[in-house]
């Protein structure tokens, strides 16, 4: 089924939200000058955070990586007050749902772009990195990929029900 990616957009907006302050939270704690930031717009990308050319491979993967845990983190933990109450004693409650679409909306965009895995990638192969960080980084960075292209066929928002709903059912239910 086709869904135009703006409207995705503007349904799950507090995830794009979430997902640019992530990266700008993460530009701040590897001290990487941010330049410019747009949280939600109607055009593609959604949102974005410019910022200047890091120096060392471990900020590149910290601002790169830095959507993949907070979105992740920040939706399961909005969102599981509400799941177990929700399928496990079937209550209806409206601010249940509220909070279940919040946590979703948000773990649906813990994916970084491929924008964000190409500068991973490059920062990760030049000449000077070391090989341990190219072992680790290289299939990493593969995951990345399928996550953020894996989007034409959903897998954004399977995994954003994974960890809205699966995850906290597996561990607590």
């Amino acid at each position: 089924m086709f869904i135009p990616g703006w409207l995705i957009s503007i349904v799950t907006f507090p995830g794009v939200i979430v997902h640019e302050i992530a990266h700008q939270f993460f530009c701040k704690l590897a001290k990487v000058a941010v330049l410019d930031v747009k949280y939600f717009q109607l055009s593609n990308p959604a949102g974005y955070v410019i910022h200047e050319m890091p120096q060392k491979t471990l900020q590149h993967l910290l601002i790169g990586l830095g959507p993949l845990f907070v979105n992740t983190i920040t939706g399961a933990i909005i969102a599981f007050p509400a799941i177990l109450p929700t399928f496990t004693f079937g209550t209806s409650d409206p601010v249940d749902f509220i909070l279940i679409w919040l946590g979703f909306s948000i773990a649906m965009h813990s994916f970084p772009s491929t924008g964000d895995a190409k500068s991973i990638w490059s920062a990760v192969m030049r000449p000077e990195v070391n090989i341990l960080y190219k072992i680790i980084t290289a299939p990493l960075v593969g995951l990345l990929y399928i996550g953020a292209l894996g989007s034409v066929i959903w897998l954004d928002a399977i995994y954003g029900a994974g960890v809205v709903i699966a995850l906290p059912t597996l561990l607590f239910g």
